[in-house]
This record gives C-alpha cells, sequence and structure tokens, in this order.
C-alpha cells in the first residue's frame, strides 16, 4: 500500500546532525520516488494559518460585482481571477475554481521593483493584508530551509537555492472551489491534471480532500494530509533544472461527491527571480541517459506557462 512519506521538518531544522542527514535523504527519496512529502510538522505558526483561512471565507464571500473589481491584466499574477478562468496544460475544459494571489512586498531598491506586479488588496476585508504578509513571508523562510535540504540531495553549494529564489517571484494562491451542483463535472473537474511551474510547491492545509497525485502506473493515489500539515511536491522548473530526477508530478484535485460542500486551499509556489537561470545541475547532467534541456530564465519559462494555461493569451 503506498502512501505519500511524512517527514519532521523541525528534526532538521532543530535535530542533530543524524537527524539532519535522515531528513536530507528522506525528502529527497520521497520527492524522486512520488513527487509528493508531507510536513507533519513545519515552522509556520498553525494560528497564522488559521486566521488565514478565515480571510479567505470572508474574501470569497463577497458579492462577484465586488470581486471582479480586483481581476488583473497581468496573466492573474497578483489579485482575483474568475471562476472558470484556468485550465490545465493541453486542457480545454476550465477548473471549477476563482482564486486570488499575492506576490512578494519588494523593497524599493529591488532589481525587480515594477518586473512583477504590485500586489492588489481589497479594502472589504481589513485585516487581510496584514494576515497574508506575515503569511508570505513565514512560508517564504520555509521554503528557503526546504530548498536547503533539497540542495544536499543534489550537492550543490548550501546557497545555491537561496542566491535563485532571493527576491523571487513566488506567490500564494488562495483558491476557492464552489459546491458543484449545477456546473459541467463531465468534462471539468476542481483542478485538471497538471504539473506545477515553479521549483516546489507548499499546501498550507485545506479544508477538504480531493489532491491526488498520479503515480508512474497510471493509478491515482490519494494525498491525505491533516490539520497542520503542509503538502511538499516538485515543479517543472525542478524537474528541468534536475534532468527530471526530481520529476513534475501530475496531480489533480477532483470533484466531491458531496456537489453542495465547498473546498479552500492555500498552496504557495515557490518561484526564482525573474533573471535566474534554469541550467541542468551538474549532478544531474547524466542523469538516466537524459539530455538536459536548454537554458531559459526564470521569466521566461513562467511567461510561456502562464500562456499555455490560458492566464496570458
Amino acid at each position: 500500500m503506498r502512501k505519500v512519506p511524512e517527514l519532521s521538518l523541525l528534526s532538521y531544522v532543530h535535530g542533530t546532525q543524524n537527524d539532519k542527514v535522515k531528513f536530507v535523504n528522506d525528502i529527497f527519496g520521497g520527492l524522486k520516488d512520488y513527487g509528493f512529502i508531507i510536513l507533519k510538522d513545519h515552522t509556520v505558526e498553525q494560528k497564522k494559518i488559521d486566521r488565514a483561512y478565515e480571510l479567505v471565507k470572508e474574501f470569497f464571500d463577497l458579492p462577484l460585482e465586488t470581486k471582479i473589481k480586483y481581476k488583473g491584466n497581468n496573466g492573474g499574477q497578483r489579485g482575483y481571477t474568475p471562476f472558470k478562468t484556468e485550465h490545465a496544460k493541453d486542457n480545454k475544459n476550465p477548473d471549477l475554481k476563482e482564486f486570488w494571489h499575492v506576490g512578494r512586498e519588494l523593497a524599493a531598491t529591488s532589481a525587480y521593483k515594477g518586473v512583477y506586479p504590485e500586489n492588489v488588496w481589497p479594502t472589504e476585508v481589513a485585516e487581510l493584508k496584514k494576515t497574508f504578509i506575515e503569511l508570505y513571508e513565514a512560508m517564504d523562510a520555509t521554503s528557503v530551509t526546504l530548498l536547503e535540504a533539497i540542495g544536499k540531495g543534489l550537492d550543490v553549494p548550501s546557497d545555491y537555492f537561496s542566491n535563485m529564489i532571493h527576491d523571487g517571484n513566488s506567490i500564494v494562491r488562495m483558491i476557492h472551489y464552489p459546491p458543484t451542483k449545477g456546473q459541467d463535472t463531465k468534462n471539468s473537474i476542481r483542478a485538471a491534471a497538471h504539473e506545477d511551474i515553479n521549483l516546489i510547491t507548499m499546501l498550507v492545509g485545506a479544508t477538504d480532500s480531493g489532491l491526488q497525485l498520479l503515480e508512474r502506473d497510471g493509478t491515482w493515489l490519494d494525498v491525505e494530509s491533516r490539520p497542520g500539515e503542509i503538502v511538499v511536491d516538485t515543479g517543472d522548473m525542478m524537474s528541468r533544472i534536475t534532468n527530471n530526477v526530481l520529476p513534475s508530478t501530475t496531480h489533480r484535485v477532483i470533484n466531491p461527491s458531496d456537489d453542495g460542500s465547498a473546498r479552500f486551499s492555500m498552496p504557495f509556489f515557490v518561484h526564482p527571480h525573474s533573471n535566474a537561470i534554469l541550467k541542468c545541475i551538474p549532478s544531474c547532467e547524466s542523469a538516466g541517459g537524459r539530455t538536459p534541456q536548454p537554458e531559459i530564465t526564470a521569466g521566461e519559462f513562467l511567461t510561456q506557462r502562464l500562456r499555455e494555461i490560458g492566464l496570458i493569451k
């Protein structure tokens, strides 16, 4: 019976040298085999997550005419994206979700000030800005720790990933999957089979189940997590720079058996800065006899993929 591995991030942060080595081996092995792992403990305060979910529900309860005021024209990179706008790559049927993106609050001196879209904040939910800036910073710091551990498994310098994601274009996505009653559930599901674009994704809980990953034998495996846990998966950028040693695993969110229930989730997509070069890591160059993909900047790759999923025309 296969099950996504559960690991203790705190054993890496506060543990002995042996604990750290075990965590590096376990996260590398889990991501290599499943493309997913679950952190049963971590460095993000649960009260920040709980408050964020309360405000997410408050925002998505607003009338559509209010939410639509915050719709951006930047490929959905910030602000509100309406229901049934996004679709999976090579799938013309829209996902049954609406979402909101929060990105990095850059210093005025940052080289990426004006390159990334500015955040949009709804005045109708007063605490949302403060809460999500705090959550973003906590998730960002945790991503540095996770990538440091993954980097040890890849035999790269200790600052390899921290340099890549410094002032990176990471985003928190608040997702609302409304009840599916009355929707075309024959052709559309909450999130059709897809791979993430970024280096890693950190999903801080969800209010309902439905997440599945595609096993190599073509079967779907439920990704079962409990409140307080973080689900981590690898994206296309990680797959590209590791020559598929750490693959980007196909996953989906299926429709519920109860068509009157809603689902909320908050993934944190960890992106490099736009000028980061996505090139094969030396230890992965001959992996499986595969030829590494050509170099491309993270900004170019992101734009290409946003076009493929219908967020940029």
